[in-house]
C-alpha cells in the first residue's frame, strides 16, 4: 500500500504544474521520442491499482490407470467383435482463482502395475502412476481440494475418491440416489471406493451447474451411461474451450458412429445426452477430450504441464 501511495503521489506531482515547481504559464515544449516513452510508462504506472493480476484458470491432466478390453464390441454391440483394445484412464485438476477442483479420480492406486481382472477376464485393469504421487509432485494435498466432480460412479472413476475427504462432491440427483442408496451394486458401483467422501458437503444437482459462477467451469448433465452421468466444460484462455467426456464416449469411433455400450444404463437417454452435449459444444466452439481414448490422449500433455 505504501508503494501505491508513493506512486500516486509522484503521478500527482508530475502532472500538477504548481506542485512540480512550474507555473501555469503557457510555454512551448518540444517532446522527444524518449519523453513520449517516459510519459507512457508514467501513465501506465498511474493507471495501475497496485493489485496483483489473478492467476489464470489452469487444467492439469493425470494418468489414472490402464484398461485392456478383451472384446471391444462390449462398447459397440455388433461391431468389431472379438477385437482387443487398450484404453487409458484420465483424471484432472482444475485450478481456478476461487478454488481447486478434481474431476474423476481414476482406478484405485492400490491396484498397482500387476493389476486385476474383472468380468471373467473381459477387462484387465492396472495402475502404473498413482494419482496420490502425481498430486504430491505438484505439492497438492488431497484434503485441501475444494470440489470433487465425478462423471459417474463406476470404480474406474471413483477409485481414489476417498483421498478427498474435505471436498464438496458435485453429483446429479439420479447418481446420488443410485450411488448412496441400498442397491448401489445394481448399477455396477462399489461404495467402498467412495465411503470417505464428506457426506455433509455433498451438492446434489438437477441440471447443469456453473461451479465458480463465471461460466468457466460448467458441469454438463449427460445422463444415460449411468443414471446421473455428467461431463465437464472448461473454458481456458489460451487452449480454448474443452469438454471432458466422462464416459459419454469411450473412444473416437464410438463418437463418430454414436454407438452405445451394451452395459449402459439407458440407451435412449445416452443418445439424447450425446445430442445435447454436441449442440452445447458447437455453440461454445469447444473440442472434446475423450477420457478413455488412448490414441487421442497420447497427444495430450500430462502434469506437471498445465493447460491455460
Amino acid at each position: 500500500m505504501a508503494i501505491l501511495k508513493s506512486s500516486t503521489a509522484r503521478c500527482r506531482t508530475f502532472f500538477n504544474p504548481k506542485l512540480n515547481g512550474h507555473t501555469t504559464q503557457r510555454r512551448q515544449i518540444t517532446i522527444s521520442g524518449s519523453m513520449i516513452l517516459l510519459l507512457a510508462i508514467l501513465l501506465n504506472g498511474c493507471a495501475s491499482t497496485g493489485e496483483p493480476k489473478p492467476e489464470p484458470l489452469k487444467l492439469y491432466v493425470f494418468d489414472c490407470g490402464n484398461i485392456k478390453v478383451a472384446d471391444v464390441s462390449l462398447f459397440s454391440p455388433g461391431f468389431d467383435e472379438g477385437q482387443e483394445k487398450e484404453l487409458t484412464n484420465s483424471c484432472y485438476l482444475i485450478r481456478h482463482p476461487e478454488g481447486d477442483m478434481v474431476w474423476d479420480t481414476g482406478l484405485n492406486d492400490a491396484i498397482g502395475p500387476k493389476g486385476l481382472e474383472l468380468w471373467d477376464g473381459a477387462f484387465h485393469l492396472s495402475v502404473t502412476n498413482p494419482l496420490g504421487k502425481q498430486l504430491k509432485a505438484l505439492q497438492i494435498k488431497p484434503e485441501e481440494i475444494d470440489y470433487l466432480g465425478i462423471s459417474h460412479f463406476h470404480m474406474d472413476h471413483t477409485g481414489n475418491a476417498n483421498l478427498f475427504t474435505n471436498a464438496s462432491l458435485l453429483i446429479q440427483k439420479e447418481e446420488y440416489d443410485a450411488a448412496f442408496g441400498k442397491k448401489a451394486d445394481k448399477y455396477g458401483f462399489q461404495p467402498e471406493t467412495y465411503s470417505q467422501v464428506n457426506r455433509e458437503k455433498i451438492n446434489v444437482l438437477n441440471s447443469d451447474h456453473d461451479v465458480f459462477g463465471d461460466g468457466k467451469v460448467i458441469i454438463k448433465r449427460a445422463i444415460g451411461h449411468t443414471p446421473g452421468h455428467q461431463a465437464l466444460y472448461i473454458d481456458l484462455e489460451d487452449e480454448g474451450p474443452i469438454m471432458l467426456s466422462g464416459d459419454l464416449y469411450h473412444f473416437t469411433k464410438n463418437r463418430t458412429f454414436r454407438r452405445v455400450p451394451s452395459f449402459n444404463y439407458d440407451k435412449a437417454q445416452t443418445q439424447q445426452s450425446m445430442d445435447s452435449v454436441e449442440i452445447f459444444m458447437r455453440n461454445k466452439g469447444a473440442k472434446m477430450w475423450i477420457q478413455h481414448d488412448k490414441e487421442q490422449n497420447e497427444s495430450i500433455r500430462r502434469a506437471p504441464y498445465a493447460y491455460q
